[in-house]
């Protein structure tokens, strides 16, 4: 494991606790476009997972949709979606603190989400003062989780090697791509009951755990460098 020099957050389910709401939407557009789905469907199978890659897959097991009528109702249901956050959209427990603490590194914010959707998560949350301008949308980097790329691109516009990047992410697809990258990673795993973190990744179940972690890190690498 790397001394880590800057630390790249994913923002749903790491940062910000947007899952619920958005299982809550993708359920509600799926099942109107006639395709079986439940928010624990996405918690339990697709968590980190791109609507696109969702709708592909239950079409593939339950019949196709008209792409116009697909590309329609995923508007529909980004705009509901972004409708709920103001109110009812809150950070992670631990996160502030975490970042508190962790405030001497550089940090970004690496997530396959919109940029709007990453700017909106952080500010309902009054998170963003965190991160400024370092958001990295793999919208931006035209490449998504589990591709390594956007943990690639992200790192390469901090000014920083991949080995020395920390990446956190909650979301399997995205240690996966970090892990891939050739980063330390940890991978916060808030739902061991289905998922096993994956090989040479660092788990921990909350963000209060984390700057132990960091600091054990970098005690690590001063003993035994």
């Amino acid at each position: 494991m790397a001394q880590p020099h800057c630390l790249l957050f994913d923002c749903d389910g790491t940062l910000v606790d947007s899952e619920p709401l958005l299982a809550a939407e993708m359920a509600t557009t799926l099942n109107e476009l006639g395709l079986p789905f439940t928010p624990d469907d996405y918690i339990g199978e697709f968590r980190g997972a791109r609507f696109s890659h969702i709708a592909q897959e239950l079409q593939r097991r339950y019949g196709e949709i008209d792409a116009e009528r697909l590309k329609a109702s995923e508007a529909v249901m980004r705009q509901r979606y972004a409708a709920r956050v103001p109110e009812e959209l809150t950070a992670l427990p631990g996160v502030r603190e975490a970042l508190d603490l962790l405030a001497v590194y550089p940090s970004g914010v690496v997530s396959n989400g919109t940029q709007a959707k990453i700017r909106a998560g952080l500010a309902a949350t009054g998170l963003g003062e965190y991160f400024g301008e370092r958001l990295f949308s793999g919208y931006s980097a035209n490449c998504w989780k589990p591709d390594p790329c956007l943990y690639l691109y992200a790192a390469s516009l901090m000014g920083f090697a991949p080995r020395e990047c920390l990446a956190i992410d909650d979301a399997i697809v995205g240690v996966q791509a970090a892990l891939a990258a050739g980063m330390t990673v940890v991978h916060l795993n808030r739902f061991p009951d289905v998922e096993t973190t994956p090989e040479g990744a660092i788990s921990i179940s909350n963000m209060h755990q984390l700057p132990t972690i960091v600091a054990h890190l970098s005690r690590s690498i001063a003993v035994n460098g």
